[in-house]
């Protein structure tokens, strides 16, 4: 539907500004459906999408012209422009929805009513240019504030890079680097320092804090005085959009320096900790990282696990690294949900790349000669002083993950193999050797209490006030964790049934 409108119009009108302009002013009004019924009217005419097109075209309604109900790819209101589109279907033997004959209609209303207006798609040196004209002589919907300009103007960008292969093209004068062609809308931010001082060399996901759409994202930054922005937000539908160019420097992690050499990413997520994300958002995310690092020349993407190991870390030219907006402000962003998938991004986008298998730094040794290799009689305890320790199904790297972390604890180990350690719990097996990760501690088996693991260090009030927060994740897998971390899960839910008061 999208490129066949795309085609009609170009071969009439001939400039890709012009008819982008348009498709985004016609997304706006009925998200392309040629027999959208105003959303409004649907239950105060008694009629769908469906049934209200099959009575007109049968005859069995009658006010189609006088309900001032919009209908169409342009939700044609007016009681005139309603009745020429009836005449001008009914005159060709369609239906009053069929697709060609709206095209054929909206082009004709062009050429006859609003030449002044098909005189600018003609001629326009930009979107905006066209869609404004469009706004407030073609369609001229009540509100025409400068907010709705770049909304509309936003939505006809999307449609410019999708068809005219502006996808390689900053459009906001971002030098030479290049956009992701992944980008379904574009809804420009005011809000960045112009081009970048630093090479790309990072990306930092970010959480919004709300199921917004794409364009609701976008539309978040729109204002000079928000003072923040992104280079892409993914919305809650998996639609990305543009807000700052990618060779620009947004405002969105507050540090210029991260910000000067990282792409900036809003995702989609729950408005309660730990903020988790929908697949396809956190899909898209993996595609748009992908795009990123290929565009740029990368062939691997590297999670180091913490903020120290990361800023110290000089990427080489192939390598991209993620940081995390936390490291620089007193913010949970981006979540614990996603934070907690650091390790498994970096992988999947690094095996889409092509690059060598790059596992998560909690798993592999430790630099400069500090890895364990010692480990005491089993049982014996560990205390893992990072949130995302991975657990395996068996004692070794590759696609064998069960899809849990660890979260921060003591974990009894049963089972030594290969500087891989077995927990008790039987939830699998994670990584000993690195001490930057994991501290491993006295045997359980020569401690006075011989078949039980030491005391845990926090209070059960403490804890509690993590599972608020969304620390130790929810129902099953919550109850686990703090069951292997040794916490007496009935105690920690009464804490938690307590503060929640």
């Amino acid at each position: 539907m999208e490129e066949q409108m795309w085609n009609f119009f170009m071969a009439r009108v001939g400039n890709a500004y012009g008819v982008a302009a348009l498709m985004g002013h016609w997304f706006a009004e009925s998200g392309l459906n040629p027999r959208n019924l105003q959303n409004s009217f649907e239950k105060k005419l008694g009629y769908t999408d469906e049934s209200y097109t099959k009575a007109v075209d049968n005859g069995s309604y009658t006010n189609f012209i006088h309900d001032s109900a919009g209908y169409g790819l342009a939700q044609w209101t007016f009681w005139s422009r309603k009745q020429n589109l009836l005449s001008f279907a009914q005159g060709r033997g369609c239906s009053i929805g069929d697709t060609e004959m709206q095209f054929e209609f909206g082009y004709q209303e062009l050429c006859t009513g609003y030449k002044s207006v098909l005189a600018v798609m003609k001629s326009a040196k930009s979107v905006r240019e066209a869609s404004d004209v469009l706004l407030t002589q073609y369609e001229r919907p009540a509100d025409q504030s400068e907010a709705v300009k770049v909304k509309r103007a936003g939505y006809g960008e999307g449609f410019y890079r999708k068809y005219a292969g502006a996808g390689t093209k900053p459009q906001n004068g971002g030098g030479n680097m290049s956009n992701s062609t992944l980008v379904d809308c574009t809804v420009l931010s005011p809000n960045h320092s112009g081009k970048r001082t630093k090479a790309l060399c990072r990306i930092t996901p970010h959480c919004v804090v709300g199921q917004l759409t794409a364009e609701g994202i976008g539309g978040c930054f729109t204002s000079a005085s928000r003072q923040a922005s992104c280079n892409y937000g993914i919305g809650t539908e998996g639609r990305t959009v543009l807000v700052v160019d990618e060779a620009y420097r947004s405002w969105c992690s507050s540090s210029n320096d991260n910000d000067q050499q990282a792409v900036t990413i809003e995702c989609a997520s729950d408005k309660t900790a730990p903020y988790a994300m929908n697949s396809k958002v956190y899909n898209k995310l993996i595609d748009l990282c992908v795009d990123i690092c290929r565009r740029n020349g990368k062939k691997r993407l590297l999670w180091l696990g913490s903020k120290e190991k990361t800023l110290a870390y000089a990427p080489k030219g192939d390598e991209m690294v993620l940081t995390a907006h936390r490291w620089f402000a007193n913010k949970s962003c981006p979540g614990d949900w996603l934070y907690s998938r650091y390790g498994e991004l970096a992988e999947k986008v690094t095996a889409a790349l092509g690059g060598s298998s790059v596992s998560k730094p909690a798993e592999t040794p430790a630099q400069g000669g500090d890895t364990v290799k010692n480990f005491p009689a089993v049982p014996f305890m560990v205390q893992v002083i990072i949130p995302d320790l991975c657990i395996r199904k068996s004692p070794a790297m590759g696609d064998n993950k069960t899809g849990q972390y660890t979260g921060k604890g003591a974990f009894t180990i049963v089972e030594v193999k290969d500087g891989w350690g077995k927990l008790k719990s039987g939830a699998g097996w994670i990584w000993l050797e690195n001490p930057s990760y994991c501290t491993v501690k006295g045997s359980v088996a020569s401690a006075p209490a011989a078949s039980k693991p030491t005391a845990p260090a926090k209070s059960v009030e403490d804890i509690a006030r993590e599972v608020i927060r969304g620390s130790w994740g929810n129902g099953a897998e919550r109850k686990r964790r703090l069951e292997a971390a040794g916490y007496n899960y009935a105690q920690v839910q009464a804490a938690v049934n307590r503060l929640k008061k």
